[in-house]
């Protein structure tokens, strides 16, 4: 099983999603972050043990040594395995009030299709980054 490192979950309908984890790509220079979508098998095997039910997720997931962090604890945990300006910037964030962070998170997660738009399918990964997918 794929755990030796951290994964992001995504919503892989998501445009929004979608971006997020080519942002991420690009920023994790050293390639310690996986990726699998929220409706892959390895989401539905993984995310129950740590007590989250994917189906009912509007939220990037991270799992990291068998804990699932959601919403902007997700996010921000994510960010500072990033490299460069991302990872100060993440511990900044990090200092404000939950649920400020996570009220500004479920704003944009609740409309994010709305406003961003959404796919048919799951994207696929581009060639060089598919060694970068679990699940």
């Amino acid at each position: 099983m794929p755990t030796d490192h951290p994964i992001l979950f995504f919503d892989g309908v998501c445009n929004l999603c979608n971006g997020a984890v080519q942002w991420f790509i690009t920023h994790d220079e050293e390639g310690v972050l996986r990726f699998a979508s929220l409706q892959s098998d390895l989401a539905q095997e993984l995310l129950p043990r740590a007590g989250i039910d994917p189906s009912a997720l509007s939220s990037l997931v991270l799992y990291e040594a068998g804990a699932a962090y959601t919403q902007s604890a997700g996010a921000l945990r994510a960010a500072k395995h990033l490299n460069g300006w991302p990872k100060p910037l993440a511990t900044v964030l990090s200092w404000f009030p939950r649920f400020l962070s996570d009220g500004v998170y479920d704003l944009i997660a609740t409309n994010r299709y709305r406003w961003f738009g959404k796919q048919e399918a799951c994207l696929l990964p581009r060639p060089e980054w598919k060694a970068r997918f679990v699940g």
